[in-house]
């Protein structure tokens, strides 16, 4: 147990006074439960690519700390440094998309992934953290009257980031960065009479994609119409869940997980239903909805602007992943190819997830006297 006093007065100890460490232990227990499921679920993916049995575990193994050490790090900042951070990390990421189209590797119809210096980075995931911040430093310096055009500063970065990620293409981020910009747009003050005409747009926007991207019309009819295609993915995961019931078929014991491919991945969340069962997955469920619905407890009463719509971003970020994760493996909606927050293997996903929560615990600390 860390013994810090209340009036140590150091960067650390301030921080651990402030900080919400209910929410740091949350991310803390995922991040736990995500190595644990790694190393139940990735063997037989490994093996089915003549692979060491444990090269995914031992990858995440050693991905976890670091991405722990970034996401407590980025929470010492203070709000300035934040924004800094974000605007920095943006940027970098705008060069990496336009890399990724220009020398990315095409990987089934969609080029999303880059190497850079023998790492292979996604840089889709690193956009969304850092635009839920920057959009929201737009967004409060217009609202507050600042002499900057926010509005169409915050409407102009999102339009370019939704351009690169649809030529990708990747409808399911681009869904979830128009998630961000709505909502931050709303609470900045909408008016209702955009918020009827947006919403007309994004269903033109959905129905459009179904007819411009192959990919989306075909998991939508599979969704619609089983029997119109391949659903061996979800239905393996569907089996799984029958096969765990609610108090699961014991560690290591499933059998679903050995001809998942995505098993370690996108459908993680199935080999837990398998294994552990109804009860475990229900806690997994709660920690997800513990972090997003406390943060959002802790910023309900703040008087900043821009406190309020960072971390409402980042909050719609880390909950709609997990919320499409979740409804993808139990075919509630369409597939989509997204990792369940910081339980689903990954890199890119990994270490964006820790910057984003690093934000959010930065942003959401509680300063003496409203400490800007």
């Amino acid at each position: 147990m860390i013994n810090i006093a209340r009036n140590d007065t150091s960067i650390l100890g301030r921080w651990w006074w402030e900080v919400d460490r209910w929410t740091l232990m949350a991310i803390v227990t995922l991040a736990g439960f995500g190595v644990m499921l790694t190393l139940f679920a990735s063997p037989s993916v490994a093996e089915r690519i003549g692979a060491d049995p444990l090269l995914f575990v031992r990858k995440q193994a050693t991905l976890i700390v670091p991405a722990l050490v970034i996401m407590v790090s980025v929470s010492l900042l203070n709000l300035r440094n934040i924004r800094r951070l974000a605007i920095g990390l943006l940027g970098i990421t705008v060069l990496l998309l336009l890399a990724t189209l220009a020398f990315g590797a095409e990987i089934k119809g969609a080029t999303r992934w880059i190497s850079v210096g023998g790492v292979t980075i996604q840089p889709s995931e690193l956009a969304k953290p850092a635009f839920a911040v920057v959009a929201a430093t737009f967004f409060s310096a217009s609202r507050l009257g600042e002499d900057i055009p926010g509005y169409t500063m915050a409407g102009g970065l999102y339009m370019v980031l939704l351009t690169l990620l649809l030529l990708q293409p990747d409808v399911g981020q681009a869904f979830v960065l128009s998630a961000i910009w709505f909502t931050q747009f709303f609470l900045a003050g909408l008016p209702m009479v955009l918020v009827i005409v947006l919403a007309i747009i994004s269903v033109l926007g959905l129905i459009s994609a179904y007819f411009v991207f192959p990919h989306v019309q075909s998991r939508i009819d599979r969704f619609l119409d089983p029997a119109s295609g391949d659903n061996y993915q979800v239905e393996q995961a569907m089996e799984a869940f029958q096969n765990g019931g609610i108090m699961g078929t014991g560690p290591g014991e499933g059998v679903v997980k050995n001809s998942l491919p995505d098993g370690h991945a996108d459908f993680i969340l199935a080999v837990a239903g398998e294994e552990f069962g109804l009860l475990f997955c229900l806690l997994i469920v709660g920690i997800y909805a513990f972090v997003v619905l406390r943060g959002f407890a802790r910023v309900l009463n703040r008087n900043d602007l821009f406190v309020v719509l960072a971390a409402t971003g980042l909050l719609v970020q880390f909950g709609l992943q997990a919320l499409v994760n979740m409804a993808s493996t139990l075919n509630l909606i369409p597939t989509k190819g997204m990792t369940l927050p910081f339980l689903s293997y990954g890199g890119s996903s990994l270490i964006a997830l820790a910057l984003g929560m690093g934000m959010l615990l930065a942003i959401t600390r509680t300063r003496p006297g409203g400490q800007r």
